[in-house]
């Protein structure tokens, strides 16, 4: 009898112990307010990027050192933007070429990797950079350059289940970290530079069969699935033909390809949408819904709740990707989005409804602003690319300047927020582009653009700045100029500080209230990847991901030529406080 007790007892030891090494529904929900792992892309499903971690503050960071090191290997040395996750005493961590690593997380040794095989002829269009995984349950889930879905064993790597997204010969890929929430598997497309069809797809993550899929581009069929796979048509994506002419909708981009976020309060999740295709918006009078956009989708239903369009009928390839990050306003919930096109938004998070618009960089020619009461730009006509067919020889419009370039006031790089300062952190670039008009005609799987263009610096001073902002007053607090552009994330703590990375090398870190610097840290190659921190057994850990690349250095013409002696490297740094 008594064994019969103790077998049962270490049996529920054992269950308990199995229990809590997995990731559940309810550890996502908790990712922001525990501090002993990290789960999700963001730090939690808001996206605020802000942990209550306080052990490394301004009193003790001069005794912040390396604890460890692990480099990708190899000869794939490329733009390395991930944000690792921490379980269960393993760090999970993309690297370029598709590629995933488990490392121990207090000694940086490798527990096993994963090469995905790509093919030939893949076609991304900003390096060949992966953002990160998911966790759920025993998986750890990340999507491949060949926009495929891979879910692999936690503890073996081993892979559990692989699900083709679309056909990459067409110009679809997949980088983003996905979402997970409510306990589906949200992901986005990329490829919006070669006429794909944006979607939001909702997939099981312990099997990933489908359950519904989102277009976000107007006409556009969606479907809900059932448990045997069946397909059901779910309503088309807005009116067909109300805002995109002829059958320019049929490939017109509006790619979701920097993922999302979600709020548990009001039940969506939230998509930034890219540029309309191709890039010559002469071709697609309207406001091309629903591009350059953020979309609201009830993740139970799949449908669009509500959406805001900041830059309707987008003539610079201001994608409206930028993440948007949801935040308690006195009891109402706000999310704010610092777009491309330079400016930051602040949205109800409910309803859409604009609460605040205004210009985060120092130079915006597009519009001379937003209206507050219609929610529409201020177009500056005449800074838009000329239509190429007025010309005399018809193959190329008038050319103007534009500022922000078509790299934006921000990109990828996540930015934070703060619940105790209420500021927001965000790297921002001041740059222009001299930009013109082409012909152009669909062809599967080739650039679909119409338009040329040169990306120049606006003077001979920083492009860089890290910005702290207040989404009330639209004021900047304080910044911190950079030479290079910044194109890593941000990390902000209840230490009072705020981290983040430069092209030049460097992890730094400053006061959030004052923006003083008060540590840096020389990682050997530039960073493009947002920092984090947890802590483990009593310790609080910060780690980043090292190595240059990205769209600058393919893109960045002139700033390109300004930053080319910057070497590319792959590796994961992680600090702790010396003892």
């Amino acid at each position: 009898m008594q064994i019969k007790m103790l077998t049962a007892l270490v049996a529920l030891a054992l269950g308990s112990l199995s229990a809590q090494a997995v990731v559940t529904d309810k550890t996502i929900d908790d990712d922001a307010k525990t501090t002993g792992d990290i789960v999700s892309w963001g730090i939690g499903t808001q996206g605020q990027r802000y942990s209550p971690l306080k052990q490394i503050n301004a009193g003790t960071i001069g005794k912040l050192v390396p604890a460890w090191s692990f480099s990708f290997g190899g000869e794939k040395q490329r733009g390395q933007e991930s944000q690792p996750l921490i379980h269960d005493g393993v760090m999970f961590v993309t690297a370029s070429y598709s590629r995933i690593f488990a490392l121990d997380a207090k000694t940086g040794q490798k527990l096993w990797k994963y090469e995905h095989r790509l093919p030939d002829g893949i076609m991304p269009c900003c390096d060949v950079i992966n953002r990160g995984a998911a966790l759920y349950d025993n998986l750890v889930i990340f999507a491949t350059l060949d926009a495929q879905l891979v879910a692999l064993d936690q503890k073996t790597g081993d892979v559990v289940w692989k699900e083709k997204i679309d056909d990459y010969a067409a110009g679809y890929s997949a980088s983003a970290a996905p979402l997970i929430a409510g306990g589906l598997l949200l992901t986005g497309v990329s490829g919006g530079e070669f006429g794909i069809v944006g979607r939001v797809e909702a997939r099981n993550p312990k099997t990933g069969a489908l359950v519904w899929v989102r277009p976000t581009v107007e006409g556009h069929m969606g479907y809900t699935f059932d448990k045997d796979g069946n397909k059901k048509e779910n309503g088309v994506s807005g009116t067909a033909g109300k805002s995109w002419p002829g059958d320019l909708w049929k490939t017109g981009g509006a790619a979701t390809w920097l993922g999302g976020t979600y709020n548990a309060k009001t039940g969506l999740a939230y998509f930034g949408t890219g540029n309309p295709a191709p890039w010559n918006s002469h071709l697609r009078k309207g406001d091309n819904l629903y591009s350059c956009s953020t979309v609201a989708i009830d993740i139970k239903t799949g449908q669009i709740k509500w959406h805001y369009q900041n830059t309707p009928n987008d003539g610079w390839d201001f994608d409206g990707v930028n993440e948007f990050v949801t935040f308690d306003d006195g009891g109402k919930v706000l999310g704010g989005k610092a777009d491309r096109n330079g400016f930051f938004y602040v949205n109800d998070a409910a309803t859409g409804e604009l609460v605040n618009a205004f210009p985060f960089v120092k130079k915006v020619t597009w519009a001379t602003g937003i209206d507050l009461k219609t929610g529409k730009p201020n177009f500056v006509p005449e800074n838009r690319p000329g239509d190429p067919t007025a010309g005399a020889d018809g193959k190329k419009g008038n050319v103007v300047f534009a500022a922000p370039s078509f790299l934006g006031g921000k990109n990828q790089m996540p930015m934070a927020y703060s619940p105790e300062t209420k500021l927001f952190y965000v790297p921002a670039n001041e740059w222009g582009m001299e930009i013109w008009n082409e012909p152009i005609t669909y062809k599967k799987g080739a650039a679909y653009l119409g338009a040329g263009f040169t990306i120049k610096t606006l003077n001979d001073g920083a492009i860089g700045a890290l910005r702290a902002i207040d989404p009330k007053t639209g004021k900047i607090v304080w910044e911190v100029p950079n030479n290079a552009p910044l194109w890593g994330g941000v990390l902000t703590t209840g230490g009072n500080l705020v981290f983040w990375g430069t092209p030049e090398g460097y992890l730094q870190a400053a006061d959030a209230k004052t923006g003083k610097v008060v540590w840096k840290f020389q990682t050997g190659s530039g960073v493009v990847a947002p920092p984090v921190t947890w802590e483990d057994k009593g310790e609080q850990y910060v780690a980043v991901v090292s190595g240059w690349g990205g769209a600058v250095p393919l893109w960045g013409g002139d700033v390109a030529k300004k930053v080319n002696y910057l070497e590319q490297g792959g590796s994961v740094w992680v600090f702790k406080l010396m003892k």
